[in-house]
């Protein structure tokens, strides 16, 4: 870095015109050697009504929330975090959950209907007959309507064997 050699009279007069504090580092009988890194006063910048703006938003997000997370702002921001990480981790189980739901649903209308039939042989003859038909229709039409169930699976097996 630089280093620029101001004597003491023009460095008085720099001051004055600039307004400025600046770091003296080293003095020398009358000069004195100064950084080239001025320190500025600044006027300060307020900013109060960004910063309560942002807090409210998030304030508003955690709102429903228990106790301290939805009163301070800096538990309410780490359970915002958590929150969201849940919600991005749990939309995946979710899928996985509703299909096993679904699966179950279908093999138990399909075993209650008291022919020898499971789910996995159901599916199979589908793929075999290329119906688009999914599980979840396949379990709606089982929680609906039983019987329609029972003779799509009639069908579909009289037509394979």
């Amino acid at each position: 870095m630089e280093f620029i050699v101001y004597t003491l009279e023009k460095f008085v007069l720099l001051l004055y015109r600039l307004g400025s504090v600046k770091r003296i580092t080293e003095r020398k009988q009358t000069q004195l050697v100064i950084r080239e890194s001025f320190i500025y006063s600044m006027t300060r910048i307020r900013r109060g009504y960004i910063a309560r703006r942002r807090r409210t938003k998030i304030r508003l997000f955690a709102s429903s929330f228990r106790g301290a997370h939805s009163r301070l702002t800096r538990t309410i921001t780490q359970q915002r975090i958590r929150a969201l990480f849940s919600a991005h981790r749990d939309r995946d189980i979710k899928k996985r959950e509703f299909r096993r739901l679904w699966i179950t649903r279908i093999n138990a209308v399909i075993r209650d209907s008291g022919v020898f039939y499971s789910y996995s042989r159901l599916i199979h003859d589908l793929y075999k007959r290329q119906l688009i038909l999914n599980r979840k229709i396949l379990a709606q039409i089982a929680i609906s309507n039983r019987n329609c169930l029972y003779m799509i699976s009639n069908e579909i097996t009289k037509e394979v064997d």
